[in-house]
């Protein structure tokens, strides 16, 4: 009975409209768009995608026969549920590396994707009631993932006019509104693009010390940055223990499918999150983490090919939606989506002069240019005459109250 209240009381709190059907509905769009239904042909007539995350070009070859090669060669019962050795290894070597902060094996947990890494470090740093908060805007899944720990998703705008920068200010007086026990932030961001600066993330910091809470930090896209650099706030002055930072096979090295991601934290979370693990996803299979092994030690260099084409799209994209006047875009510092800022439709059409942030947002596929870039920018072009309808009807978009 304690549990269906604190379920009750969740739902009652939550500043969302949303449910169930309308999150499911949203997939099933999802779904024949990118074909995974029958009627995947006819469906797809004339659609522009602008839903998931998602390459258009496969895992590579030599990465899925080191995969078969481990299956075929045994590695198919448990493994060990903290990951194998030598891909922690790796990637303790990898986060040195980059952020310039020691890691260890045990400092690693490997995981089955980037969303399960989000759901075990909100359950290890949120109680049942609990207040978690976020940056709007944000990736779907984030409001369900702190629903999902019976804690209470609390969502803290960065703003057009800041860039889409959070304000320290702004997450300082949320925290001591809420008495929030973790702040989720996501950089290069998705949907934004926007890659956050050291100033933001120092200030984010101070906020996380003076009110003593987590940070979860998601950096899935840390390997595509267009402008400017990736920090982690990991490896600023007092936060490796206060930080718990979510990675991911899927979109440095398109294995999307595979399902391995990890945590990397202080080693007594990390031991708590494996006691997490053992009693629920048991690990990832063997295989996986051996075709996730081969896959980084291809280098930096392997991460950048999988990286360039989207950095290609981007520069196609500004140039032809700067021909137009009905939408407008973020400047994109990183990750493979564009925001549209609808400001502008509102004025031309005459709707509220409230702006209109429209979600996500155009994904740049490879399919949009099977054709040709003539094709690519009709396609763009249509995107910005939906927006420019939708706001010319009052259309708008369920946000958070705020």
């Amino acid at each position: 009975m304690a549990g269906e209240r604190v379920a009750d009381e969740v739902d009652e709190a939550l500043p969302f409209e949303e449910s169930t059907s309308d999150i499911l509905a949203a997939w099933r769009v999802y779904g024949v768009a990118a074909g995974h239904s029958p009627r995947t042909i006819d469906s797809r007539r004339g659609t522009v995608e602008r839903l998931a995350r998602e390459h258009d070009v496969r895992t590579d070859r030599s990465i899925l026969d080191a995969m078969h090669g481990a299956a075929t060669g045994g590695h198919t019962g448990y493994a060990s549920v903290p990951g194998i050795p030598a891909l922690r290894d790796a990637i303790a070597a990898r986060v040195t590396e980059r952020t310039g902060v020691p890691t260890r094996r045990e400092n690693v947990l490997i995981t089955p994707g980037g969303q399960a890494a989000l759901f075990a470090t909100h359950t290890a740093v949120c109680n049942p009631g609990d207040t978690a908060l976020m940056i709007d805007p944000y990736y779907a899944t984030y409001p369900g993932t702190i629903r999902g720990v019976s804690a209470l998703p609390h969502a803290i705008a960065a703003r057009a006019e800041d860039a889409f920068q959070p304000r320290a200010d702004v997450i300082a007086a949320a925290a001591k509104q809420t008495n929030a026990a973790s702040l989720l932030v996501n950089s290069p961001n998705n949907p934004t693009g926007v890659v956050y600066s050291r100033k933001t993330l120092e200030g984010i910091a101070q906020v996380c010390r003076d009110h003593d809470m987590w940070l979860i930090s998601d950096e899935v896209y840390d390997t595509q940055v267009w402008e400017g650099a990736h920090l982690s706030p990991c490896a600023l002055d007092g936060m490796a223990e206060h930080t718990l930072v979510v990675g991911s096979m899927s979109k440095s090295h398109a294995m999307t499918g595979s399902r391995c991601g990890w945590i990397v934290g202080p080693v007594d979370a990390i031991e708590h999150l494996t006691n997490l693990a053992t009693h629920t996803t048991y690990g990832v299979p063997g295989y996986i983490q051996d075709a996730a092994l081969f896959a980084l030690n291809q280098g930096t260099g392997f991460e950048t090919e999988i990286a360039a084409p989207f950095q290609r799209r981007r520069l196609l994209a500004q140039d032809i939606l700067a021909r137009q006047n009905a939408v407008s875009l973020v400047p994109a510092q990183g990750a493979m989506c564009l925001l549209k800022n609808a400001r502008c439709v509102a004025s031309l059409a005459g709707a509220p002069k409230r702006p209109t942030i429209m979600p996500p947002i155009i994904s740049i596929r490879d399919a949009m240019l099977s054709s040709g870039s003539k094709t690519f920018s009709a396609r763009l072009m249509r995107c910005a005459a939906m927006s420019l309808r939708r706001a010319a009807r009052g259309f708008s978009f369920k946000k958070p109250v705020r």
